[in-house]
């Protein structure tokens, strides 16, 4: 099943770096998009602030705007360059890795992603989080955004199974399946809560937010 991941993975990855100058479409286009950005205001940003898979940075200037430090990673250099001219402050860094497979050299207050929970395979929820509760300082929490059930109806080729894929294709007519995982706000609450999190998850309009604390000592 990894090796299956990986490949699927590799296609992901390979997707987003493609897509990189069409990915801002969506928050141009899209009404609800634009108001979920507002979102961040009332959600518990603070202090030194993590964002995994951080695009091209369309949430960055957010988090920003509330945090003592950001530092956001990506695995794709494409849309990197697009995030770092999107928010040129100097209290945000920005780094490139693979996120299954880079380690941090510190802790964090806040660790966020948006639109990232839905790309890990659920064969690897368990140790995505186990990694994700090594990376927080104490007292530190993790801030989630992402797509609802209700999101499968606007996909193509949905498939179900151990690794859950929906078809994208792009403006040249290149097609890639990348691992989506529309995660109902019950399932997932259970799922986090059965290793070990304290978790509050709720559905705004088609998508979930979520707010995770860790256990106490990482599983």
């Amino acid at each position: 099943m990894r090796s299956d991941d990986d490949a699927l993975l590799a296609e992901q990855l390979a997707y987003y770096r493609a897509a990189a100058a069409e990915y801002d479409r969506p928050y141009a286009e899209l009404e609800e998009l634009q108001r979920l950005l507002t979102v961040v205001d009332d959600l518990p940003v603070s202090g030194d602030v993590l964002e995994l898979a951080c695009g091209t940075g369309q949430w960055t200037p957010e988090l920003a705007a509330r945090a003592r430090s950001v530092t956001a990673v990506d695995a794709a250099a494409e849309v990197l360059a697009i995030a770092r001219a999107r928010t040129p402050f100097p209290h945000v860094q920005f780094l490139q890795a693979d996120l299954f497979e880079w380690q941090p050299s510190r802790r964090y207050d806040t660790v966020f992603f948006a639109f990232w929970l839905s790309h890990v395979p659920p064969t690897r929820l368990s140790d995505f989080w186990n990694t994700i509760a090594a990376m927080l300082a104490p007292g530190g929490k993790v801030i989630f955004i992402d797509d609802g059930p209700a999101a499968a109806a606007s996909e193509e080729g949905v498939t179900d199974g151990p690794v859950p894929t929906v078809l994208r294709q792009l403006d040249d007519g290149s097609r890639y399946r990348i691992v989506k995982v529309f995660h109902d706000v019950r399932t997932l609450a259970d799922d986090l809560s059965a290793l070990g999190w304290t978790v509050r998850v709720r559905a705004l309009g088609g998508n979930i937010i979520g707010i995770a604390e860790p256990p106490a000592s990482p599983a």
